[in-house]
């Protein structure tokens, strides 16, 4: 599979989850999400646009926190117009964004972002209900 999102390249970190030990790389994961993510959980402001052809789109947070639970590590987030959040991970000095190919060929700032938290993003219930359910989804994946 051709990769394009960002941080592709150097995305070799390993599981620390016990019980995703299967998924042995961020390009791994991001090949069971393309199956998985939809317009159902893409952000609610972003389902009238969702495609096929753009599956990242609306899909970051949800996302960025899933791959937290497999590989560990941090999210952080660009600030966006509007005030809104983009979410990416960093893993000790690997840096990936799974979503970043949404924004087709704008570049994307990955450096001095501000951490996030789920309990933040998850205080809005519409965003832990589409993580829950991506979660669940992917735990439905043959081992």
């Amino acid at each position: 599979m051709e990769y394009k999102f960002y941080g592709w390249e150097q995305a070799d970190v390993s599981p620390t989850a016990r019980e995703y030990m299967d998924i042995e790389t961020p390009r791994a994961l991001y090949d069971l999400l393309s199956g998985i993510w939809c317009r159902s959980t893409c952000a609610p402001r972003m389902q009238q646009e969702w495609t096929e052809e753009n599956k990242t789109l609306g899909q970051c947070s949800i996302t960025a926190f899933l791959a937290q639970d497999i590989f560990g590590g941090k999210v952080y987030g660009i600030l966006r117009p509007g005030g809104n959040y983009h979410c990416y991970n960093v893993v000790g000095d690997c840096k990936f964004d799974l979503t970043s190919e949404q924004f087709g060929d704008e570049v994307l700032d990955y450096g001095d972002n501000p951490e996030q938290f789920r309990e933040v993003h998850f205080a809005k219930e519409e965003k832990r209900l589409r993580y829950e359910y991506l979660k669940r989804e992917l735990e439905k994946r043959e081992k």
